[in-house]
């Protein structure tokens, strides 16, 4: 067996296509197949129930699979050890981050990143937290950027920045125009959120929202700040912002923000990766280079850190 029939393999079982599959390995669909054949033949079992649609896995194929992943895994290792031993930043590195995180961050750092280290291929990936979690378990990304504490054993996390939230309100909103408010203040039927899933959501309703309670006229759940922004400009509801994305209003919009006393409600925003610590020396470097550049628009020391985790406690920082 080789590793490129066994990266063959995992990317069946991920697409669960023998077409997408190789379009994904870029070689041809009967080369992908024949040696998914071939690595079939040498261990004597079927990994792929080819009689459903989509492709099914067997009670062994999916255990083989497993084990395939950390093969590959480990084999990729030692190019990193090597990489590492010269000094060298580059290859293929897959970095996931959260979608209320990526329009803000990924702008101040992408073209540094490029520029410094110019033979480090980087593929993003834009997906709710949960899906990131589970590819970064799967060997499917080498670090992810996300809210945090996640309180996963398996996970290391380093913080690189607290972003506060800000309020964002109607001029016909009771609250408009205070220097400070606290969270309590804004607890009405108007609050706009993101759907489901987000972890920016969880964490506004662990700051004192239970949204189950809400009588409002109409119920949104959307996936976009931009959305929420402006049915508020018409003055249909309120939202929270992450400190960021408000440095992208126009000088209308930012008559709208209004800041919490401290300690602020803030999100903590980590470079979170396996403990297995693949690839930890390029991590460590997008590390130093975020912790620079974050530095520059974000100093806020003296805030509460709401978790993304429903039901957590704030953590005063």
């Amino acid at each position: 067996m080789t590793i490129v029939q066994l990266k063959y393999a995992i990317a069946v079982a991920e697409h669960r296509n023998f077409t997408i599959a190789a379009e994904k390995c870029f070689v041809t669909q009967p080369t992908l197949s024949m040696q998914i054949q071939k690595l079939e033949g040498e261990l004597e079992i079927t990994i792929f129930d080819r009689s459903k649609k989509p492709i099914g896995m067997t009670e062994v194929g999916t255990k083989i699979i497993q084990q395939c992943k950390k093969i590959v895994s480990e084999s990729e290792k030692m190019q990193d050890v090597v990489d590492k031993d010269r000094g060298v930043i580059g290859g293929n590195f897959k970095l996931g981050i959260v979608p209320t995180i990526m329009p803000t961050l990924l702008p101040i750092f992408l073209d540094e990143l490029v520029s410094k280290y110019p033979m480090l291929k980087v593929s993003f990936f834009e997906l709710p937290t949960f899906e990131l979690i589970d590819k970064l378990k799967n060997n499917g990304l080498d670090l992810i950027i996300a809210s945090t504490p996640l309180e996963d054993d398996e996970l290391i996390e380093k913080p690189i920045y607290y972003e506060p939230f800000v309020a964002y309100l109607p001029e016909k909103n009771k609250n408009f125009g205070k220097k400070e408010i606290i969270p309590k203040d804004l607890y009405s039927n108007d609050l706009l959120l993101l759907r489901d899933g987000h972890c920016f959501r969880n964490s506004i309703e662990n700051l004192c929202f239970d949204c189950h309670e809400y009588k409002g006229k109409f119920e949104l759940k959307s996936g976009s700040f931009e959305t929420l922004i402006n049915l508020a400009d018409q003055g249909l509801g309120i939202t929270f912002l992450p400190y960021l994305h408000t440095l992208r209003l126009n000088s209308n919009q930012k008559k709208m923000l209004h800041s919490f006393k401290n300690p602020k409600p803030a999100r903590e925003v980590s470079l979170v990766y396996h403990k297995n610590e693949n690839k930890i020396h390029i991590i460590n470097e997008i590390k130093d280079l975020l912790n620079k550049l974050t530095k520059r628009k974000l100093q806020f020391n003296d805030v509460n850190i709401i978790s993304p985790i429903k039901n957590r406690e704030a953590i005063r920082v």
